[in-house]
């Protein structure tokens, strides 16, 4: 008998535990921050000790924070939705002739959305640049970026005409372009950044997702 109790007690001490261990590990799950407004650097890009590293630059608030790209959440409000310009040059954007697009300038009530390579050494990569290659997209719809200029789109990253998209960018560079995405619903979008070793010519990376909430 006293067996048997000692088994029940062990076995019990068991469950408890347990229970204990799997409710540590939900609370350990955090919310997303969700970013809303104001200015983010969406693609930051930096390189030390040997490592390119890719982060979210916040710049909503009254600091600058750097975040896990894995930790955001951009949203898309309804505010966003436009009516897509006429003309074969805008064919990339939209379906229905609406989509939602995060602008190049900065506008009320939405994410100023952009990116930067301020943080890259000079001398540290091959012609002084890293390339930023879109390589996949999940979502409802096509996803594209894009800039404005003279009316006339210059279209730098498109999901509709086949993946991956790549571009060249300089190092300290601070840009603003279009996000635009032509539908509403959650996209999940796929960047792998790379740069070649200007000493070595050995080739560093990071993949990162990014997750945006595009609202009806």
């Amino acid at each position: 008998m006293s067996t048997m109790r000692t088994r029940n007690r062990f076995f019990t001490g068991l469950i408890l535990t347990a229970a204990l261990l799997a409710g540590t590990a939900t609370s350990a799950v955090a919310a997303p921050v969700v970013l809303s407004s104001g200015h983010v650097d969406v693609i930051d890009v930096d390189y030390a000790d040997g490592a390119l590293t890719v982060d979210v630059l916040d710049g909503t608030g009254t600091t600058d924070v750097e975040r896990d790209p894995a930790d955001v959440l951009f949203r898309v409000p309804d505010t966003a939705k436009i009516t897509v310009p006429g003309g074969s040059a805008w064919s990339f954007l939209g379906a229905g002739g609406q989509a939602w697009v995060l602008p190049q300038a900065s506008a009320a009530g939405l994410l100023y959305a952009g990116w930067n390579t301020t943080e890259v050494p000079n001398g540290v990569f091959q012609n002084n640049r890293v390339t930023f290659k879109l390589t996949n997209v999940s979502g409802p719809a096509g996803f594209s970026v894009y800039t404005v200029s003279g009316g006339a789109p210059t279209v730098l990253f498109d999901s509709g005409d086949g993946l991956p998209d790549s571009l060249n960018v300089n190092r300290n560079v601070h840009a603003h372009v279009n996000w635009g995405f032509d539908a509403a619903g959650t996209y999940a979008v796929t960047f792998e950044i790379t740069g070649k070793l200007a000493a070595t010519g050995a080739t560093v990376s990071s993949t990162k997702t990014f997750t945006f909430e595009v609202l009806p």
